[in-house]
């Protein structure tokens, strides 16, 4: 009878451990898979951000890693070249489905932007089409994830209009480049805690 009752329980305790979700509070597999896609190439606009700047640039004074001075943030609002849509740490407040959104408009917003600096500057197609493939990765982040969220206005911007000589030409390649590299790293940091979230 003790025998019976102990593989009784057994049985039970085996059920149990075999019907319990096994990662319930996890990420999705293809939602963590398409962020690390997406971070990936981040880094890899990261790396090359440096080269390309070094190699469209020729004005001096526009060094990638020096401040933007008073003359320069005149120049960003003349130009119109909008600043990049803003990322936060997850919250209640700030949700996945927000961040996701913002994601995706910044990368969309740099694209258009090097779509319009390309047709005047030689070595931006390739840093345009890897912004085309990360807006491809945060796209399918948002389909496995069903994100609802509401897509992010994105203002056009009228750069094209605005390049009237070679010196407008020059600050809006390095104005973009130095707000695409900031922008990315944001992005890596929304990406790596986006990757341990599992979307509701």
């Amino acid at each position: 009878m003790k025998s019976l009752r102990a593989i009784i329980l057994l049985h039970y305790f085996l059920f149990a451990v075999q019907s319990a979700p096994i990662s319930s509070s996890g990420p999705l597999p293809a939602f963590r898979e398409a962020a690390e896609r997406a971070k990936t190439l981040v880094e890899k606009i990261l790396r090359d951000i440096p080269t390309v700047h070094a190699a469209t640039i020729h004005t001096q004074g526009l060094t990638l890693d020096s401040a933007h001075t008073a003359n320069l943030q005149m120049m960003m609002t003349s130009l119109d070249i909008p600043a990049a849509p803003v990322l936060k740490p997850l919250s209640e407040r700030f949700t996945l489905d927000v961040c996701v959104s913002r994601m995706a408009a910044g990368s969309q917003l740099y694209q258009g932007l090097l779509g319009v600096l390309c047709e005047r500057v030689g070595g931006l197609s390739d840093l345009r089409a890897d912004l085309r493939d990360l807006l491809t990765h945060v796209n399918k982040m948002k389909e496995v994830a069903q994100l609802g969220g509401a897509a992010e206005q994105n203002h056009s911007p009228n750069l094209a209009s605005r390049l009237h000589g070679d010196y407008e030409v020059q600050v809006a390649v390095h104005l973009t480049l130095t707000q695409l590299r900031s922008f990315c790293h944001d992005m890596i940091r929304s990406l790596r805690a986006a990757a341990t979230q599992r979307p509701r």
